[in-house]
């Protein structure tokens, strides 16, 4: 009896250890599947920004778009009459400092079934929440979405093959993926596209060099502009996706030419106003429509530790991908229905970098209003749509930015010296012609110094 009892202690011991053995190798297998395809990422990064002027800007001010105009306490003959000096009150300096661009993202990688493999991107940062630079900073969606891609697809040609990736989700806009290199927030903007959108993109790449890219994307938080501001309505009753087509052509990793054409459909009205015979209005549905097509360039050119970029846009409103353009109402038909004619806005920005523990970066950039393709209505704003990061007096505008970034392992810091100058015309000038202002221009300049402090994990 006594070794019976002994005999299943060693049992039950030996169970246990056999069932240790096998929990520990569960977690380590479960270890090397998350470093196999699981790759976190993200950063701490902290702006310390000044400017000479009121600008218009988001995220707590740092997304710097353009220098508001003038704004006098009076007119000069006034000044005269009550003896108080005359003053631009949008001349005021500013400082801030905040942190609410750390980001935090998860990559998925290297999963595959037979011949496809899948992956994905989950981003996001801290960005939302303020108003102008006063709350608590929430954290939002910048980036999700999910990969699948199939490789080594024969061509006809035994030797030739072909690599199709997809993208479905939010990511970046295909025109605003290649973002110049600058520290500041806005990326160059509205000097270049940007925006990250809900979108079906797919990625074929021919041979060896080319690419051919073709995408339907929808809105959410970058929309147009429209009767009731800035909202993925209008895109939403119009049915239609925004359609992007492109080529890229690459040369190794030295030498990206890319170029595409942007096509969007959007219904600004679904519901209109018609004129009864007895004189009263009745509202009827309408099927308002508005298709505007903006192709643009990009160029970049690597040798050693020096980088040239540079990129061009023709840009039929733009608002969406945070362009300054817009749109106004060309005719009103009897049934209710309106027309529509788009801005035409030109713009272009090159940017150089040179180094690497040290790097120069040099920025410029300028933007052209062409005015709208046909006359309007009126240039009221119930009829000429601007968004408040767009301005229907602008004429032009340039920006130019040169900047020192230290990178000391996963510490970065970055100083920028920022100077933009928008050439305004008066409101009261804006012609139904064409929608430009053009009388009484004159230009506005905004100075803005930063520094930012960067850790990378």
């Amino acid at each position: 009896m006594k070794k019976i009892f002994i005999s299943l202690i060693i049992l039950i011991i030996s169970c246990n250890a056999f069932a240790q053995d096998t929990k520990e190798q569960r977690r380590e297998r479960v270890k090397q599947h998350v470093a196999a395809h699981l790759k976190p990422y993200g950063f701490v990064r902290n702006y310390f920004s000044f400017d000479t002027r009121e600008c218009v800007a988001g995220t707590g001010d740092l997304y710097n778009y353009l220098p508001k105009d003038n704004l006098w306490n009076q007119t000069a003959e006034q000044a005269e009459q009550t003896g108080i000096e005359r003053e631009d009150l949008n001349a005021v300096q500013s400082f801030r400092f905040l942190s609410l661009t750390t980001r935090v993202g998860l990559n998925i990688v290297d999963y595959q079934i037979g011949n496809t493999q899948f992956g994905g991107k989950i981003e996001a940062d801290f960005y939302a929440g303020l108003t102008g630079v006063t709350g608590t900073a929430q954290f939002r969606l910048r980036q999700a979405y999910m990969t699948l891609a199939w490789d080594s697809l024969r061509m006809g040609d035994k030797e030739k093959y072909a690599r199709v990736d997809l993208l479905l989700g939010q990511a970046w806009h295909p025109m605003a993926i290649d973002l110049a290199d600058v520290i500041s927030l806005n990326s160059g903007a509205p000097f270049g596209p940007f925006n990250r959108t809900p979108q079906i993109k797919m990625d074929a790449r021919l041979a060896d060099w080319f690419t051919l890219t073709a995408a339907a994307i929808w809105q959410m938080q970058y929309t147009s502009v429209g009767p009731e501001g800035k909202s993925a309505n209008y895109i939403k009753y119009s049915r239609t996706p925004e359609v992007y087509a492109g080529l890229s052509f690459m040369h190794q990793k030295d030498f990206l030419f890319r170029m595409g054409l942007d096509i969007l459909s959007i219904s600004p009205r679904h519901i209109g106003t018609r004129l009864a015979a007895d004189g009263t209005e009745v509202k009827v549905k309408v099927n308002d429509r508005l298709t505007t097509f903006s192709p643009f360039a990009y160029l970049q050119y690597q040798a050693g530790d020096f980088k040239l970029q540079a990129k061009t846009i023709f840009a039929e409103g733009g608002e969406h991908i945070n362009l300054n353009g817009g749109y106004g109402v060309s005719k009103i038909n009897a049934d209710g229905s309106w027309e529509y004619t788009p801005t035409r806005n030109s713009t272009t920005w090159v940017c150089l970098s040179y180094g690497k523990a040290l790097k120069g970066i040099l920025f410029a950039g300028y933007v052209r209003n062409f005015g709208t393709k046909q006359p309007l209505v009126s240039t009221d704003k119930e009829y000429f749509y601007f968004s408040t990061t767009s301005f229907n007096t602008l004429n032009r505008a340039f920006r130019v930015s040169p900047t020192l970034l230290w990178t000391i392992g996963k510490f970065q810091l970055g100083i920028e010296y920022e100077i933009t100058s928008a050439q305004y015309g008066a409101s009261s000038s804006l012609s139904t012609t064409n929608g430009l202002a053009e009388a009484d221009l004159h230009w506005v300049t905004n100075h803005k110094v930063q520094a930012m402090t960067k850790f990378n994990f």
